[in-house]
């Protein structure tokens, strides 16, 4: 059986401080740091009038603290996380960076009610991993489109799991538990392992992109791939 929300929440809630370091928040994703400034830089290039921001799965914030240093503009920000302390953290931190609005959502964005056509970009990174079904992935992304502003667009960083069983033990067991031991030991990678078995149901890129299509997206886009870790994007029609 795979976590319950209450679980995870109840994981997050005792790692506030790991997740509030822009540096190392992010460790267990391959390339973390490269991935949130392509994010970060490509939303403040294309939308220099960013107006509206929705971070689903906001953890303490980091990538919204990132996209907001050094912009101008009054940023309305809304942060949906299962974790209060992880939203109260995320508060103290964006707040400074913006004279918008900066408002906190507790629960699983899912089922969490909000405006329809209000957000020029969302925000969706290590979250959508912790869907089940593939009901649940398509229905999830269809809300998303719908809050979307027209000409919005959702920014995707997430494990994906290989299509080909073979590359999957390659690339996951393999490649991506030497760079977990890496990080600090083969124990390390044991309790990654774990946790990633226990509360996650990633799915294949080729999927998660397909769900974006199917939602109405007219354009999406890859970022960067490497191991079981990717970012993409996509657009919502004008």
């Amino acid at each position: 059986m795979k976590s319950t929300l209450e679980e995870i929440e109840k994981r997050f809630d005792q790692d506030v401080a790991r997740f509030s370091n822009l540096d190392t928040g992010q460790a267990t994703i391959v390339d973390a740091a490269l991935q949130m400034d392509l994010i970060t830089d490509s939303i403040r290039q294309l939308y220099p009038n960013l107006q509206h921001i929705l971070d689903i799965g906001c953890g303490a914030g980091n990538y919204d603290v990132k996209l907001l240093q050094g912009f101008q503009n009054v940023a309305h920000v809304d942060l949906v996380d299962l974790s209060q302390p992880m939203l109260d953290k995320a508060v103290e931190r964006i707040q400074p960076l913006t004279q918008g609005k900066v408002q906190a959502h507790k629960g699983d964005f899912s089922s969490i009610d909000l405006p329809e056509n209000q957000y020029d970009v969302i925000i969706a990174t290590a979250v959508l991993h912790h869907l089940r079904s593939d009901a649940d992935w398509q229905q999830a992304i269809q809300k998303l489109y719908k809050l979307l502003k027209p000409g919005g667009s959702i920014w995707v960083c997430d494990m994906i799991e290989q299509a080909h069983s073979g590359l999957q033990n390659i690339l996951f067991k393999q490649r991506y538990g030497k760079y977990l031991s890496g990080l600090k030991d083969d124990s390390y990678r044991d309790h990654v392992f774990a946790y990633i078995e226990k509360e996650d149901s990633p799915r294949s890129l080729n999927f998660q992109m397909k769900c974006l299509e199917e939602a109405g997206f007219s354009t999406v886009d890859l970022l960067h791939k490497n191991l079981c870790f990717a970012s993409y994007c996509g657009f919502k029609p004008e």
